[in-house]
């Protein structure tokens, strides 16, 4: 890593964030703490915060490497990467398939459910979009409670966790109509957990498991997230060794097959009986202050410099 900083210390950096995502504001508080961290460290760095004409503001700059600080579409989904590789300019993060299939979760739990790796039972019926009959379904395969999900946003945004079978058809109308596409997860009890992965393929290892216990909310959603004092970080989680050791290996993993480049976040559930299920990959995860990849590397005695470091290096990496 030292070599590829080395040959970034004369290089022109853009950090690319904001944008017009649901996660706009958590992406400028990202991006903004990431260039803060660079430009202390020495490095020419300069940010953006992007619009629709991010095409020409960013040949204006001419950067020679871009750091996507970019939450949710279309910065995290392939879209701005694939716009990158077209103007030749090198950037951090995972590329345009890695990126495209961690933004969409059926994706990515088909592609975990192949290599044998756990994740909860789940419904998904693009085709039906009759809420009763939806609903229906659901029932039969998954029961109550069951989560309802957007297929591709982050941070929680419009997850909703259903208690009663009335309830499941009126969820389903608002959710379609709100996110278009959704799908239907079996619900665990357990241990919200998240575990950070650092590095490139045979390279990649992963940070100490978070377990995250929110103050006063049913799990772990969008306000628990990004508001000071409603989440307690408990580093290393507290649940059994077997199931410690089995999450670090299957997050690992799923970073590698789905073929995630410099970091990634994977978050998952270990359910009572200590059982681990992963629920999905985040390739740009969250660099904020309150953010869960910040903490666990800390936790490992990373700074969030030398976090940053890794991610900018992630650039020159394949």
């Amino acid at each position: 890593m030292k070599e590829k900083i080395k040959l970034l210390r004369d290089k022109k950096i853009l950090v690319l964030y904001g944008g017009w995502s649901r996660e706009r504001e958590v992406s400028i508080r990202s991006g903004t703490k990431v260039l803060n961290a660079l430009t202390s460290m020495g490095f020419n760095a300069v940010g953006l915060d992007m619009d629709r004409d991010f095409y020409n503001r960013i040949r204006e700059i001419s950067p020679d490497v871009v750091v996507i600080m970019l939450h949710g579409k279309p910065g995290e989904d392939g879209t701005v990467q694939g716009t990158l590789e077209l103007m030749g300019i090198p950037y951090t993060g995972s590329g345009v398939l890695a990126s495209a299939i961690g933004m969409n979760k059926i994706a990515t739990k088909r592609m975990l459910l192949f290599h044998n790796l756990p994740t909860p039972d789940f419904v998904y019926d693009p085709y039906n979009r009759d809420p009763v009959k939806l609903s229906e379904k659901v029932i039969e395969k998954l029961g109550i409670p069951v989560v309802v999900k957007p297929v591709e946003e982050g941070s929680s945004l419009g997850v909703k966790i259903v208690k009663s079978e009335g309830e499941l058809p009126r969820v389903i109308e608002e959710e379609l109509g709100e996110f278009g596409n959704i799908y239907f997860e079996r619900y665990i009890k357990g241990k919200s957990v998240t575990v950070g992965v650092l590095g490139t393929g045979e390279d990649a290892f992963p940070l100490p498991i978070l377990e995250l216990r929110p103050k006063g909310r049913e799990f772990y959603d969008y306000e628990a997230k990004y508001t000071h004092g409603l989440t307690e970080f408990i580093i290393p989680a507290e649940i059994p060794d077997r199931a410690y050791r089995k999450l670090q290996k299957d997050s690992l993993r799923t970073h590698q097959i789905v073929g995630c480049r410099g970091f990634s976040r994977v978050d998952a559930v270990v359910s009572e009986d200590g059982e681990p299920y992963i629920l999905e990959i985040n390739t740009i995860p969250g660099m904020t202050d309150l953010s869960d990849l910040p903490a666990e590397a800390e936790h490992m005695g990373i700074s969030y410099n030398e976090l940053v470091l890794y991610i900018l290096a992630s650039a020159y990496e394949s």
